[in-house]
């Protein structure tokens, strides 16, 4: 950051500082806000060293606990303060990316971590046009939106916060008149009041379905919009690049959800709330759709007075007519000199009437003839409108807002987000081990050896009878039938589109994929579905290679995946294993398990698709996702990924339009590069056996600490783990058993308690010892060396490495301490 732009951020805050110091005298009086500037200056100067500092604090506490109303307000200002700042701190960023594009395009260079950074590169590197084509067809990339209890800010505050965060940027635009200014600083007093007289988090924990509405307001504020420029930036790199080929474009971008989908451990997740669900996702794109078809309504004005049109439009407008009720006609002949309006009127119309048809539950719906039965019939309609103008002079319109709705419906269909369904392997084995006793096929499936599952679970899905006619069973087994039942139903109503993956969680064995299958295939799902074994623990992502191997020799999993174009996702959890085995343990058994997935997968001629469960801390797998991509072993990307974006990791990443165009330039610019010819580096043998030496060692000193006597007192006393459970910041229980036991703490909580104590511990404990040890303290001058070779040459280590000082830069003992 240079003098102008630290000048520019401490103006912000200095702004926004003072704003807040105006509403807390209005608000509280000039006694709280007066406290709140003596605790921040003793806090400043406790942070510059000054012990004493520290020791008033404390002693201001009691007096602080005694009154709680005046605790709280204090609590508040820090809050909202905090708040504001990181909203200036973004702004800053902001302007940051603006400097930099416009020295590139100064220095006539592409911006780094761009698109046409990487299709640059990627020629520079012998890439020919023929060669960038197979890169785009082979092109996946899918974030998925999960609803992780990590965002404790309520969907209000997102909103009230983008809001203060328009006004800001507004301010900082040169050549704004002095009216225009006092305007804008009337607006952002009055939010940061509104700010103020608001509560930071839910009053009661969130349904599903209250999660499911946060996750669209992504969508809406930013998503929507937003894809098509990143359609047409890798467009314009390409021409850049290769200014006399003409591409093909696929829809390589699009989004995923678990929000309403995700059952494992969530008992509020029913069918009902999934499908529900699935029907919000619709109506929000639907609505979207009308926004865009009004716009375009507004913009096409040609008249066939001036211009002609295709007769391919003249009669798809004659047909559209015939089912126009008679009350409608005057209106659409008032613009019959206007065809092209004509048509989005109606256009609008059907939009309207498959929002009608959607509101219904699908057991209780009328089907509407004028409503769009799938959103192939809607493109087909944009795509008249699109020749008819490239015929007649049009190109310009074509390419422009229409060229973009185009893409948009690529993308987003009607199901705008692609919904996995998530559950427990349990679930799946205690279903069929009822339906097979049940039938008298078997007492106690459950109890058979392993190979035998194998054996049953091949035949009887090779086999055509039904295998669950009718739900007669349990409540748990029916719901677990009913699911597939309902992932087909989604299909049919919504589009194909609409749920492609079943993620099985703690996946260990073979069977555990097999039963999923036999489910999918009795609901007459197979082939039709991903199927997505999900590693988490340490031992499972060891045990996965194998896992993988077995299942590709079987024949009836060889039908499955003929039936998906060869194609297989793997899922990889960074939490669990983190919480297993400790930061460095867990990092080098996913970059194992990615290997040799990979090339098992090469070897049986299966296209790997890898699906990182990565959170926002370190300890959950967090930091760049540009940079974990690139530190992967290169086989293992090949330009398809697939990556949860959960909690608080979605607002920061989406809430400002720059910084989600930003986020996603660079997670494309990666994936980009992972796909060129030849791979970003080699892995040494020497580099992968002082890992395993590195890990091992730190693995020790990791376990030593969690397995230790008094280890669960201390961290059930000096963290708040215990109260954690209690936020409303999510529809799913903290605990997957109600027991004490870590192993049975979900990852999250784990994680929480570690990062509010200020400890840190999940992203940096064992790292130190290990590598202490292998180079003697640093007195072993040759692996020392070793060790900055392995920095300098392997992104794996680097950023290993950054992320652990940056999770120790983070750590604050005497905060800890404090606990």
């Amino acid at each position: 950051m240079n003098e102008t732009q630290q000048q520019r951020l401490s103006a912000n805050i200095h702004m926004l500082g003072n704003v807040l110091g105006e509403t807390i005298i209005e608000q509280e009086g000039q006694a709280i806000f007066d406290l709140e500037e003596e605790i921040r200056a003793l806090s400043k100067a406790w942070r510059s060293g000054e012990v004493e500092a520290g020791e008033s604090i404390k002693a201001l506490m009691p007096e602080l606990i005694a009154d709680l109303p005046r605790a709280l307000a204090v609590l508040k200002a820090f809050t909202t303060y905090f708040q504001l700042v990181n909203l200036a701190e973004d702004e800053q960023r902001v302007e940051i990316l603006r400097d930099r594009a416009r020295e590139a395009a100064t220095a006539g260079v592409p911006m780094r971590e761009t698109l046409e950074e990487s299709i640059a590169k990627l020629s520079a590197e012998g890439v020919t046009a023929e060669g960038m084509q197979q890169i785009l067809d082979e092109l996946f990339i899918v974030p998925v939106l999960t609803a992780h209890p990590t965002e404790t800010k309520r969907q209000t505050i997102l909103t009230k916060l983008r809001t203060i965060s328009d006004t800001v940027e507004a301010l900082t635009t040169p050549g704004m008149l002095p009216t225009e200014e006092r305007e804008r600083m009337e607006q952002l007093r009055e939010d940061i009041v509104l700010l103020w007289q608001s509560d930071e988090t839910r009053d009661r924990p969130p349904t599903v379905l209250d999660e499911v509405r946060t996750g669209l307001y992504f969508f809406e504020a930013t998503l929507f919009n937003l894809i098509p420029k990143i359609y047409d930036e890798l467009e314009r790199g390409l021409a850049q690049v290769f200014p006399d080929v003409k591409f093909r474009v696929p829809p390589f971008l699009r989004y995923g959800s678990w929000i309403g989908g995700d059952r494992d451990g969530n008992p509020y997740v029913t069918l009902e709330v999934t499908e529900e669900a699935l029907r919000a996702m619709k109506e929000t794109v639907l609505k979207q759709y009308n926004v865009a078809v009004d716009d375009l309504y507004q913009q096409l004005i040609p008249a066939i007075t001036r211009i002609g049109i295709s007769d391919e439009l003249r009669e798809s407008i004659a047909a559209d007519l015939k089912l126009v009720p008679e009350d409608e006609i005057e209106v659409l002949e008032r613009f019959r000199m206007e065809p092209y309006r004509q048509k989005l009127i109606m256009m609008f119309r059907r939009l309207r009437a498959t929002r009608a048809e959607n509101e219904r539950p699908w057991d209780d719906r009328a089907r509407n003839p004028r409503a769009y039965h799938n959103v192939d019939e809607f493109m087909a309609d944009l795509r008249v409108i699109e020749r008819s103008l490239l015929a007649n002079k049009g190109e310009r319109l074509a390419r422009g807002r229409l060229a973009a709705l185009i893409r948009q419906v690529e993308v987003f269909g009607f199901h705008l987000a692609s919904v996995d369904m998530r559950q427990h392997s349990a679930r799946h084995r205690e279903a069929v081990a009822e339906i097979l006793a049940a039938y008298g096929i078997f007492a106690d499936y459950q109890a058979l050896a392993e190979p035998d599952k194998i054996s049953f679970l091949t035949r009887e899905i090779g086999n055509l009878r039904p295998f669950t006619a009718q739900l007669q069973f349990s409540a748990p087994t029916n719901e677990t039938i009913g699911l597939f039942r309902l992932m087909r139903r989604a299909k049919e109503e919504i589009d194909d589109d609409a749920v492609q993956t079943y993620v099985i969680s703690m996946t260990n064995t073979v069977s555990n994929v097999l039963e999923v299958l036999l489910l999918a295939k009795d609901a007459g799902l197979f082939g039709a579905i991903d199927i997505v074994p999900l590693f988490e623990t340490v031992d499972d992502l060891d045990h996965a290679p194998r896992i993988m191997a077995t299942l590709f020799e079987n024949e009836v999993y060889r039908r499955h995946l003929e039936a998906r174009g060869r194609r297989q996702q793997v899922m990889i959890g960074y939490s669990d294993s983190n919480k297993d085995g400790g930061y460095l343990r867990s990092n080098w058994m996913l970059f194992l398990a990615q290997r040799t997935l990979a090339r098992l997968c090469d070897q049986y001629d299966v296209k790997l698709t890898l699906f990182h469960g990565r959170g926002g801390t370190l300890g959950r797998g967090g930091g760049p996702a540009n940079r974990a991509i690139l530190a992967q072993p290169p086989e293992s990307v090949r330009g398809r990924v697939k990556l949860t974006e959960q909690g608080e990791v979605i607002s920061t990443r989406y809430a400002n339009l720059a910084l989600a165009r930003r986020h996603l330039e660079q997670l494309v610019n990666a994936v980009l590069l992972t796909a060129g010819k030849r791979p970003r580096f080699a892995l040494e043998e020497s580099w992968a056996q002082r890992m395993d030496a590195l890990s091992d060692i730190a693995f020790q000193k990791y376990r030593a600490l969690v397995g230790k006597r008094g280890f669960l007192t201390y961290f059930h006393e000096a963290t708040p783990i215990d109260h954690i459970g209690a936020l409303n910041i999510g529809s799913r229980p903290a605990r997957r058993k109600a027991t004490q036991d870590i192993s049975d703490l979900r990852a999250i909580p784990w994680v929480f308690a570690w990062t509010q104590s200020r400890v840190n511990l999940p992203s940096w404990y064992g790292v130190g010892t290990a590598l202490e040890q292998w180079c003697d303290g640093g007195r072993d001058a040759q692996k020392l060396e070793e060790l900055r070779e392995m920095y300098r040459e392997w992104p794996l280590f680097n950023t290993v490495t950054d992320n652990v000082q940056m999770g120790l830069s983070k750590a604050d003992m005497a905060i800890a301490s404090l606990y």
